[in-house]
């Protein structure tokens, strides 16, 4: 399998497995990359640092810096969750149930947050009440 970093020309990079190097190249041909952020299949290989194999068999030594426009997306992440729950009631796995109240008029209306399963958000979906799911930050990953 090789891993090569793809970048469509809206500058959306992201990874793609490939079995061989011909098979990447007959997707190109054909279309079939496309970009999971925009859908564009005007894609190309991006830059990428080699793996170098170190001494030892089982070290692997990677080349690739960080992206700096990741650290710039998990800040911006950050300053919008902040600025949303500091000004907003925690309502836990209450969400639906009081944002269902507040779009009734049965409360006070006020800004909300909290925890909603995929059902229950289909749910607020379907009934038209506005919501938005909050970005999820790699520390609440560990």
């Amino acid at each position: 399998m090789i891993r090569y970093t793809l970048r469509c020309d809206r500058d959306h990079e992201f990874e793609a497995w490939f079995r061989s190097g011909g098979d990447y190249d007959r997707a190109a041909r054909a279309g079939g990359n496309a970009c999971p952020v925009c859908g564009s299949t005007e894609v190309e290989k991006a830059l990428m640092a080699p793996a170098v194999a170190g001494t030892r068999k089982s070290s692997t030594v990677s080349l690739a810096a960080p992206d700096p426009r990741r650290a710039i997306l998990r800040e911006a992440m950050r300053e919008f969750r902040k600025k949303v729950t500091e000004g907003a009631d925690y309502v836990g796995d209450k969400f639906a149930e009081e944002a269902r109240k507040i779009h009734f008029e049965e409360t006070e209306p006020r800004g909300i947050y909290g925890e909603a399963t995929i059902e229950e958000a289909r749910q607020l979906a379907e009934e038209e009440i506005a919501f938005q799911p909050l970005p999820s930050l790699p520390e609440e990953q560990n």
